[in-house]
């Protein structure tokens, strides 16, 4: 089924009913918010959007720590697995929010507070890494660059 969404990024647009994201807790200084949908931000980008279902003008960037680093692995802990209804890290799917200055080349990621998503049962939550090698603001391009050098 399909419903119609307003969107920051996109005006109004058609998703389908698989696209919405219950967050029971919300996300981090959004706890007011429980529905999101994510939309890609283009085909050939890691970039997507997590846009808030009933807040047009509440859109966040997010893409995948696996898309831009070499190794990369969430440390959670068991109960927000639990949360979403998940035994296992490797069954979920893992977001950062981006945060892009003025200067882009300057974007970071939240490593620090994941965005988990149980694909089956489309619960969310924001996440607290448990590892000391993530920062709140993980800057994307070094380690795109990192990845680069060592494939070189």
């Amino acid at each position: 089924m399909s419903v119609k969404v307003k969107t920051k990024p996109f005006g109004e647009i058609e998703i389908q009913d698989k696209q919405i994201v219950e967050f029971p807790e919300g996300i981090l200084g959004f706890e007011y918010i429980k529905k999101f949908i994510i939309m890609d931000s283009s085909e050939k980008s890691p970039f997507k959007w997590l846009q808030a279902f009933d807040e047009p003008d509440l859109a966040f960037v997010i893409i995948r720590p696996a898309d831009f680093m070499i190794e990369y692995e969430l440390v959670v802990a068991q109960g927000d697995l639990e949360a979403v209804g998940c035994a296992s890290a490797d069954d979920l799917l893992v977001f950062a929010i981006v945060t892009i200055p003025d200067n882009p080349s300057d974007m970071t990621a939240n490593l620090q507070g994941p965005i988990i998503i149980n694909p089956v049962t489309h619960i969310g939550r924001q996440a607290i890494s448990l590892s000391d090698r993530y920062r709140v603001r993980h800057r994307i391009l070094d380690e795109v660059k990192r990845a680069t050098e060592g494939r070189g």
